[in-house]
């Protein structure tokens, strides 16, 4: 199941077997192949903990016909075959992809993932970091049947002129035969339809249509109501409806107003987790279950928002935002990376690879806020600077409707605090150094102020401590769950009575994996810094932010 709803109506699916085979092909790996279920990351198979390397999938299926194969996500490269012959490549382990293949044979046929998640020059994004890349296809994946044409890209964004609510709609119809078309779309978004022109689908070309839909009786999306509508554009040839895509979507607004972020001209107060997508048990294939739970666990401590640390998420889980009323700041793929790291020939490219997929996949969700990037990258030297406002202008252009920002690390010395929409700071007093947190904010925002953020809005995007589940010790020394929950009370209190600050992002909600190279700083090789441990297990911090959250 790639999402919680139906996106086709018309199109139809070919049915995958949830088991596939996996077999590794480098050193480390297993024995003999196994069966897995998919999405799989290959480490929660037994032996497979710490492998890095290739490994294949394998499922066999019965169709035929032009074939639409979309993988929601291979980790970390892929490419992938169809009864041997390559049909695609992909670079991400969170944006999915698709290969469309025309006169398929009606019959048995193999379908065949090669995932990758070794580091290389290659992969500019993909490095040794603070969190674990698993490898496999940690995603859902689907067969589509497809005719002559069919619908992409059905892209909504709302707005609200004179207190009338409005939806932009635009859809993309593709041919795939060798002879010019007469076509017309139907497109709908709540109670609103519109007939758009007749025109010509020039042979393997493509016409995008767009239309305004007006609302009327229509509530506004927000985290206390989540009201969602739907959306369907239809492909309409020689008379016949031959193809449909719908989704869903709210109606709701973003604005940036001095130091305030705005949803539907009122400000919020933002009290949110940095989460991974990470589980002891599923490593990041994590079933829909499980993210359900995550988001009860984030409601029930008061929360109402979370960062996707840092790639962009599973839309299954954007979906479950969607209707449970979490907002979403939802970031492209980099964290931590330097100067030399960023001129890597291969930065630009799949950077902005990333940027134009998640936005273009993700872009509906009414829940997401706000667009990221550039975690705690480098931002004191001109070129790490030049980088981050291309990184900004990108998307911008690439979805208007949202502010931007980036979330900077614990130190003076940025040039681009007054660049971004919003100003967001990574910041950890009273755990890797003893300044008091309301002294530490205080500083901090007004340094940023004078380097051009005073009419920014301010988000903490990072503040947290370290407990190690079960470590307790009436000294409440670091690690323990005492001092952890001491410090997180000390900060959650810092950042919500700061002026300057309209939110914060705890770090983090759960304890995740990190790559091994990191062991010498994370107990375990595991990052401590939860409120739950991996298992979703409470620490002392829970009680805490619990309060605190429902406080402010």
């Amino acid at each position: 199941m790639q999402r919680l709803f139906p996106v086709h109506h018309l199109r139809k699916a070919v049915e995958l077997s949830p088991l596939w085979t996996l077999t590794t092909l480098d050193e480390g790996g297993l024995a003999r192949p196994a069966q897995v279920v998919v999405p799989n990351v290959w480490e929660s198979v037994p032996g497979l903990k710490a492998y890095k390397g290739r490994a294949v999938y394998e499922n066999v299926f019965t169709g035929g016909g032009t074939l639409r194969f979309v993988l929601g996500g291979v980790s970390f490269r892929a490419k992938v075959y169809l009864d041997d012959a390559l049909i695609a490549e992909h670079y991400c382990a969170f944006t999915a992809f698709d290969a469309i293949v025309e006169r398929v044979p009606h019959g048995a046929h193999v379908l065949h993932i090669e995932a990758d998640n070794r580091y290389g020059e290659d992969s500019a994004l993909h490095v040794e970091n603070d969190y674990y890349s698993f490898g496999g296809v940690n995603r859902p994946v689907s067969v589509q049947n497809l005719g002559d044409a069919y619908l992409r890209d059905l892209t909504i964004r709302t707005c609200c002129e004179d207190g009338s609510w409005i939806a932009d709609v635009s859809v993309t119809a593709v041919s795939l035969c060798d002879e010019d078309r007469e076509i017309s779309v139907f497109v709908s978004a709540a109670s609103s339809e519109k007939m758009l022109r007749s025109c010509t689908l020039p042979a393997r070309g493509s016409v995008t249509f767009s239309a305004s839909l007006p609302a009327e009786n229509i509530q506004s999306w927000s985290p206390e109501t989540p009201a969602l509508y739907d959306a369907q554009a239809v492909l309409v040839m020689d008379g016949c409806p031959v193809d449909d895509l719908c989704d869903r979507f709210g109606y709701r607004e973003i604005s940036v107003e001095g130091n305030q972020i705005l949803l539907n001209g009122k400000p919020l107060v933002i009290k949110g987790f940095n989460r991974h997508e990470s589980y002891a048990e599923f490593g990041s294939a994590v079933p829909l279950e499980a993210m359900v739970r995550d988001i009860q666990i984030m409601k029930e401590l008061n929360a109402n928002a979370v960062r996707t640390c840092h790639y962009p998420n599973d839309p299954r889980f954007l979906d479950l935002c969607d209707e449970m009323g979490l907002l979403v700041w939802e970031e492209t793929h980099a964290r931590g990376l330097n100067e030399a790291q960023m001129l890597n020939p291969n930065f630009r490219p799949q950077t902005e690879l990333c940027a134009r997929e998640m936005i273009d996949q993700h872009g509906n969700h009414p829940s997401i806020f706000i667009w990221g990037c550039l975690n705690e990258c480098e931002d004191r030297t001109e070129t790490g600077a030049e980088i981050f406002r291309w990184n900004y202008d990108l998307l911008r252009a690439l979805d208007p409707s949202r502010p931007v920002t980036a979330a900077l690390l614990d130190r003076k010395g940025s040039l681009v605090c007054g660049d971004s929409d919003v100003l967001s700071l990574n910041l950890y007093p009273l755990w890797y150094h003893p300044t008091d947190p309301a002294d530490h904010v205080k500083d901090m925002t007004a340094w940023a102020a004078q380097q051009g953020a005073d009419d920014h809005p301010v988000i903490i995007s990072e503040i947290g401590a370290g407990a190690v589940y079960g470590y307790h010790d009436p000294g409440a020394m670091k690690w323990t769950e005492e001092r952890q929950a001491e410090i997180v009370g000390r900060q959650i209190r810092a950042v919500l009575d700061s002026p300057a600050c309209c939110g914060i992002f705890l770090w983090q909600f759960a304890d995740c994996r990190v790559d091994e190279s990191w062991f010498e700083k994370r107990p375990k090789s595991i990052n401590n810094k939860g409120v739950v441990d991996e298992y979703r297990r409470p620490k002392l911090a829970y009680a805490t932010v619990k309060a605190l959250f429902a406080r402010y």
